[in-house]
């Protein structure tokens, strides 16, 4: 990785409580619509405050202190990453052999497909959006529920998903990957301690481990570094006004989001919520209407927002997040300025030769044939 505030690595709540990685396995539902508000005047506005300075902007992007029970960062090798990236690529996961990672989290995408809600089997659609992959590792918790701890228990979910990739069990992506002579000896290199390496959990967290290389370094970062030149004037404004509105709250942190569960329609009703959220990990009432926090690195790259893919351009979003999360009726001018400063976390893909598709090694008689049922 290239920056030391995205160790252990890492749309919007403050600015939106649902813009994570992976797809998700609930039955399709409509998606959210809600009317964008109408520009506040730009008459009348209060005193302006004194400006925060970088040094102070900065301190909400710092990484948060670990909790006290976190474990340590898994140690990843080369081979595992490796392994990963075949993985990551392979479709031969899916029951039909024609779904894989890469197909709702597109690498050269910016980690998303730009669908409001992904194609996994037989065409079949969940209800929620497939967030990007990039920058996900430091994330609280994985899925829009947050009901995956980790990358590696995330990475199992929608292999076995029947909506998603649709293996039927373990025993089946075992038998499929155990017959492929090339992917046996990589198993092996990647876990040279297992008497039995090739596992649906040694596949998760292979993944996982290749997913900890997807970073996306910005100007940002540069500006965070004390390279204040590396933001115009308009994104420095667009950042004073993320922080004096509130938006930093939730969005803050290396990814500037995933830290926190928030609550969708915080101060004002979201209408036509249906999603329970992190209430369906849970039943916890307390969570209903909750959905992690998203990163919002890429964000311009990202779209179309929020857990339902209901949300199509970042000017709504924004306007539609003020409103009802901070209870803010936003300017032009200052939509303007909050679109500028989030189209500066968009972020420099890592190079090909670690997000192209690898070659994959040919089936064999023993591998399981594609199942369109």
């Amino acid at each position: 990785m290239r920056r030391t505030r995205l160790l252990p690595l890492l749309t919007l709540s403050a600015l939106g409580a649902g813009a994570l990685p992976a797809c998700e396995e609930k039955p399709e539902s409509a998606p959210t619509q809600a009317a964008a508000p109408v520009a506040a005047p730009t008459a009348a506005k209060p005193p302006a405050s004194k400006p925060m300075t970088p040094e102070q902007l900065a301190h909400f992007f710092l990484p948060l202190p670990p909790p006290k029970d976190a474990k340590p960062a898994p140690e990843d090798t080369e081979a595992q990453v490796a392994l990963g990236r075949m993985l990551y690529f392979e479709p031969r996961l899916s029951k039909n052999h024609d779904v894989s990672c890469n197909t709702c989290h597109g690498l050269t995408t910016f980690g998303v497909d730009n669908k409001p809600l992904s194609d996994g089997h037989k065409g079949q659609k969940g209800s929620r959006n497939s967030p990007t992959v990039y920058n996900a590792a430091g994330h609280i918790a994985q899925f829009w529920d947050g009901r995956a701890a980790t990358l590696e228990e995330q990475a199992q979910g929608p292999i076995l998903n029947p909506v998603e990739m649709a293996m039927p069990d373990e025993k089946r992506v075992v038998a499929t990957l155990s017959s492929i002579p090339e992917y046996t000896a990589r198993f092996r290199e990647a876990f040279p301690g297992d008497k039995k390496p090739v596992t649906l959990a040694n596949a998760a967290r292979a993944i996982a481990a290749y997913e900890r290389k997807l970073t996306t370094p910005s100007r940002f970062d540069k500006y965070l570094a004390g390279q204040h030149g590396a933001l115009t004037e308009q994104e420095q404004r667009g950042l004073q006004l993320f922080a004096t509105t509130g938006c930093t709250t939730c969005h803050n942190g290396p990814a500037v989001g995933g830290t926190s569960f928030q609550k969708l329609g915080l101060v004002e009703d979201y209408p036509g919520l249906k999603d329970a959220g992190r209430f369906d990990a849970t039943k916890n009432e307390d969570d209903r209407g909750k959905f992690r926090v998203p990163t919002l690195l890429n964000v311009d790259k990202t779209g179309p927002y929020l857990h339902d893919g209901s949300v199509q351009d970042l000017p709504t979003m924004v306007r539609l997040m003020a409103k009802h999360q901070l209870a803010r009726n936003l300017t032009d001018a200052e939509v303007d300025d909050l679109v500028a400063f989030l189209k500066s976390l968009t972020g420099e893909l890592p190079p090909q030769e670690l997000i192209s598709a690898p070659p994959l090694p040919p089936s064999t008689k023993k591998t399981p044939r594609p199942d369109p049922t």
